[in-house]
Protein backbone atom coordinates (compact mmCIF):
# COMPACT_ATOMS: atom_id res chain seq x y z
CA UNK A 1 0.00 0.00 0.00
CA UNK A 2 1.32 3.93 -1.10
CA UNK A 3 2.57 5.97 1.60
CA UNK A 4 0.11 8.96 2.42
CA UNK A 5 2.20 11.23 0.16
CA UNK A 6 1.56 8.88 -2.67
CA UNK A 7 -1.10 7.88 -1.96
CA UNK A 8 -2.24 11.65 -2.43
CA UNK A 9 0.02 12.49 -5.62
CA UNK A 10 -1.84 9.93 -6.79
CA UNK A 11 -5.01 10.61 -6.19
CA UNK A 12 -4.98 14.56 -7.42
CA UNK A 13 -2.83 13.37 -10.38
CA UNK A 14 -6.28 10.85 -11.13
CA UNK A 15 -8.53 13.79 -10.49
CA UNK A 16 -6.53 16.46 -12.41
CA UNK A 17 -6.41 13.70 -15.46
CA UNK A 18 -10.40 12.91 -15.13
CA UNK A 19 -11.28 16.73 -15.07
CA UNK A 20 -9.24 17.30 -17.65
CA UNK A 21 -10.27 13.64 -20.16
CA UNK A 22 -6.41 12.14 -19.83
CA UNK A 23 -5.03 9.20 -20.14
CA UNK A 24 -1.66 7.63 -18.47
CA UNK A 25 0.90 5.16 -19.34
CA UNK A 26 3.77 4.46 -17.35
CA UNK A 27 7.00 2.73 -18.26
CA UNK A 28 9.67 1.47 -15.64
CA UNK A 29 12.66 -0.15 -14.63
CA UNK A 30 14.08 0.56 -11.69
CA UNK A 31 10.66 0.83 -9.76
CA UNK A 32 9.65 -1.79 -11.51
CA UNK A 33 5.94 -1.29 -11.59
CA UNK A 34 5.13 1.09 -8.40
CA UNK A 35 4.27 4.34 -10.56
CA UNK A 36 1.36 2.39 -11.81
CA UNK A 37 0.56 0.29 -8.39
CA UNK A 38 0.39 3.99 -6.85
CA UNK A 39 -2.29 5.25 -9.64
CA UNK A 40 -3.57 1.97 -9.41
CA UNK A 41 -4.84 1.59 -5.74
CA UNK A 42 -6.93 4.13 -6.05
CA UNK A 43 -10.53 3.64 -6.55
CA UNK A 44 -11.49 4.99 -10.09
CA UNK A 45 -8.26 4.53 -11.47
CA UNK A 46 -9.58 2.94 -14.72
CA UNK A 47 -10.48 5.72 -16.03
CA UNK A 48 -7.28 7.01 -16.52
CA UNK A 49 -4.50 4.63 -16.61
CA UNK A 50 -4.19 2.93 -19.98
CA UNK A 51 -1.58 1.08 -19.13
CA UNK A 52 1.79 0.51 -18.10
CA UNK A 53 5.27 -1.21 -19.38
CA UNK A 54 7.87 -3.04 -16.77
CA UNK A 55 10.72 -3.02 -18.36
CA UNK A 56 13.25 -4.44 -16.04
CA UNK A 57 15.99 -5.84 -18.79
CA UNK A 58 17.47 -4.35 -21.79
CA UNK A 59 15.57 -6.85 -24.25
CA UNK A 60 12.27 -5.83 -22.63
CA UNK A 61 13.10 -1.80 -23.06
CA UNK A 62 13.39 -2.94 -26.87
CA UNK A 63 10.90 -5.41 -27.40
CA UNK A 64 8.19 -3.35 -25.20
CA UNK A 65 9.04 0.39 -26.08
CA UNK A 66 11.19 0.40 -29.19
CA UNK A 67 13.99 1.38 -27.41
CA UNK A 68 16.87 1.44 -29.99
CA UNK A 69 19.70 -0.97 -29.21
CA UNK A 70 22.47 1.32 -30.48
CA UNK A 71 21.07 3.71 -27.49
CA UNK A 72 21.30 1.25 -25.02
CA UNK A 73 24.69 0.53 -25.88
CA UNK A 74 26.11 4.30 -26.93
CA UNK A 75 24.35 5.50 -22.90
CA UNK A 76 23.76 2.61 -20.96
CA UNK A 77 19.91 1.86 -19.55
CA UNK A 78 20.07 4.55 -17.29
CA UNK A 79 20.22 7.37 -19.01
CA UNK A 80 18.59 10.09 -19.73
CA UNK A 81 18.63 8.97 -23.41
CA UNK A 82 17.19 5.63 -22.43
CA UNK A 83 14.52 7.18 -20.26
CA UNK A 84 13.63 9.77 -23.46
CA UNK A 85 13.22 6.63 -25.70
CA UNK A 86 11.25 4.38 -22.78
CA UNK A 87 8.86 7.18 -22.82
CA UNK A 88 8.84 7.93 -26.44
CA UNK A 89 7.63 4.15 -26.58
CA UNK A 90 4.74 3.94 -23.81
CA UNK A 91 3.23 6.59 -26.09
CA UNK A 92 3.80 4.84 -29.34
CA UNK A 93 2.51 1.84 -28.00
CA UNK A 94 -0.35 3.34 -25.65
CA UNK A 95 -3.60 5.02 -25.78
CA UNK A 96 -2.42 7.50 -23.33
CA UNK A 97 -2.23 11.07 -23.85
CA UNK A 98 0.72 11.37 -21.30
CA UNK A 99 3.41 9.16 -20.42
CA UNK A 100 6.28 8.41 -17.93
CA UNK A 101 9.03 6.45 -17.75
CA UNK A 102 11.97 5.71 -14.83
CA UNK A 103 14.83 4.18 -15.28
CA UNK A 104 18.05 3.91 -12.98
CA UNK A 105 20.13 2.71 -9.61
CA UNK A 106 17.97 2.10 -6.95
CA UNK A 107 21.12 -0.33 -4.80
CA UNK A 108 22.33 -1.63 -3.26
CA UNK A 109 25.01 -2.53 -5.81
CA UNK A 110 25.04 -1.79 -9.16
CA UNK A 111 26.69 1.67 -8.87
CA UNK A 112 29.68 3.49 -10.56
CA UNK A 113 31.57 6.56 -9.85
CA UNK A 114 29.55 8.17 -13.16
CA UNK A 115 26.40 6.12 -12.19
CA UNK A 116 25.90 6.37 -8.51
CA UNK A 117 23.74 4.23 -6.51
CA UNK A 118 20.33 6.83 -6.35
CA UNK A 119 20.62 7.92 -10.05
CA UNK A 120 17.31 7.99 -11.51
CA UNK A 121 16.10 9.56 -14.63
CA UNK A 122 12.63 10.74 -15.43
CA UNK A 123 10.92 11.39 -18.48
CA UNK A 124 7.73 12.69 -19.01
CA UNK A 125 6.21 13.00 -22.71
CA UNK A 126 2.91 14.17 -23.90
CA UNK A 127 0.63 13.62 -27.57
CA UNK A 128 1.26 17.53 -28.57
CA UNK A 129 5.11 16.75 -28.92
CA UNK A 130 6.23 17.92 -25.24
CA UNK A 131 9.10 16.18 -23.42
CA UNK A 132 10.66 16.72 -20.27
CA UNK A 133 13.60 14.72 -18.75
CA UNK A 134 14.67 15.31 -15.02
CA UNK A 135 17.71 13.41 -13.24
CA UNK A 136 18.14 12.59 -9.92
CA UNK A 137 20.73 11.98 -7.84
CA UNK A 138 18.78 10.61 -4.65
CA UNK A 139 22.10 9.13 -3.08
CA UNK A 140 22.34 5.57 -1.18
CA UNK A 141 19.55 5.88 0.78
CA UNK A 142 18.07 2.36 0.76
CA UNK A 143 16.43 0.45 -2.08
CA UNK A 144 13.32 1.14 -0.91
CA UNK A 145 13.59 5.26 -0.53
CA UNK A 146 15.45 5.48 -3.48
CA UNK A 147 12.19 3.26 -5.76
CA UNK A 148 9.78 5.48 -3.54
CA UNK A 149 11.24 8.94 -4.02
CA UNK A 150 11.22 8.37 -7.69
CA UNK A 151 7.38 7.53 -7.83
CA UNK A 152 6.71 11.03 -6.31
CA UNK A 153 8.86 12.65 -8.89
CA UNK A 154 7.38 10.56 -11.60
CA UNK A 155 3.68 11.62 -10.19
CA UNK A 156 4.64 15.27 -9.36
CA UNK A 157 6.16 15.43 -12.95
CA UNK A 158 3.23 13.74 -14.64
CA UNK A 159 1.00 16.22 -12.51
CA UNK A 160 2.96 19.68 -14.21
CA UNK A 161 2.20 17.39 -17.36
CA UNK A 162 -1.83 17.16 -16.98
CA UNK A 163 -1.88 20.69 -15.52
CA UNK A 164 -0.26 22.07 -19.30
CA UNK A 165 -2.25 19.86 -21.03
CA UNK A 166 -4.82 20.39 -23.59
CA UNK A 167 -7.70 18.81 -22.09
CA UNK A 168 -8.95 16.01 -24.80
CA UNK A 169 -13.00 17.11 -23.85
CA UNK A 170 -12.04 20.53 -25.90
CA UNK A 171 -10.15 19.01 -28.08
CA UNK A 172 -12.55 16.72 -29.37
CA UNK A 173 -15.45 19.73 -29.52
CA UNK A 174 -12.78 21.74 -31.26
CA UNK A 175 -12.73 18.73 -33.45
Amino acid sequence: MADDPLRKAASDLLDLCRSRGLKLATAESCTGGLVAAALTEIPGSSHVVDRGFVTYSNDAKQAMLGVPEATLKTYGAVSRQTAEAMVKGALAHAQADLAVAITGIAGPGGGSAEKPVGLVHIAAASRDGRLEHRERRYGDLGRGEVRRRAVLDALTLLSEMAARATPRVQADRRA
